[in-house]
């Protein structure tokens, strides 16, 4: 039970690291919950039109979901971490990233971060949500939609190709958060406002945190 909660708290804090908010300082560019969407992820960095910084969120928000997992599973059997013990951890690092310790439990939507989670907890389920997502995503261009369609068919994979494992318990979890993280957007969907990837978001009059680029 002691190394159970030790595990779930290492990976809430490591799950509380916004890798939007590190990049963003250190590219120079303004808060991403300052602008656009507000939301601290990959997506939205985007938006402050530096490719850089969100490729290298989007990386850093799925290597903390997946070694999180990886830990979980490399070293926890030797602790007596069952599964049961590993689905919590991966539910964990994805709590963590919506509801981030250090930052006020202000979060991001989970997208990237479950995606290093479901690469962790079993390749081939990451790979084919991973495909899901970039199907949408080409056929739609918007990254709120395909991340619905993934989440809600991450589940069946891990069900139809997995089983009943534990870990199923987690990836429902997983799913279903990210769904309701994304009731704006599916209303912005509905209403047809909607911002597709890559487009460029200007911050709101009288802003000071304003979206700053480096010279090239």
């Amino acid at each position: 039970m002691i190394t159970t909660l030790l595990f779930v708290l290492a990976a809430y804090l490591i799950g509380s690291i916004s890798f939007a908010v590190v990049v963003s300082r250190g590219f120079g560019l303004a808060d991403p919950r300052t602008y656009g969407s507000k939301n601290p992820g990959a997506t939205n960095v985007l938006r402050s039109g530096n490719k850089k910084a969100a490729i290298l969120t989007l990386l850093g928000d799925s290597l903390k979901g997946w070694f999180a997992v990886f830990a979980a599973k490399q070293w926890g059997p030797q602790l007596q971490l069952d599964e049961s013990g590993v689905a919590l951890v991966a539910l964990a690092v994805f709590l963590g990233h919506l509801w981030p310790l250090f930052s006020r439990f202000v979060g991001g939507k989970g997208v990237a971060t479950a995606l290093g989670v479901l690469l962790a907890l079993n390749l081939w389920l990451g790979l084919a949500t991973l495909i899901t997502w970039l199907a949408v995503a080409y056929a739609f261009r918007y990254s709120s939609l395909a991340a619905i369609v993934a989440a809600i068919f991450a589940v069946f994979y891990q069900g139809l190709l997995f089983g009943l494992a534990p870990e199923l318990f987690a990836v429902g979890a997983m799913s279903l958060l990210l769904v309701y993280r994304h009731g704006a957007n599916i209303s912005n969907l509905l209403a047809g406002k909607e911002s597709k990837i890559g487009s460029k978001s200007k911050p709101q009059a009288g802003s000071d945190d304003k979206p700053k680029h480096k010279a090239s």
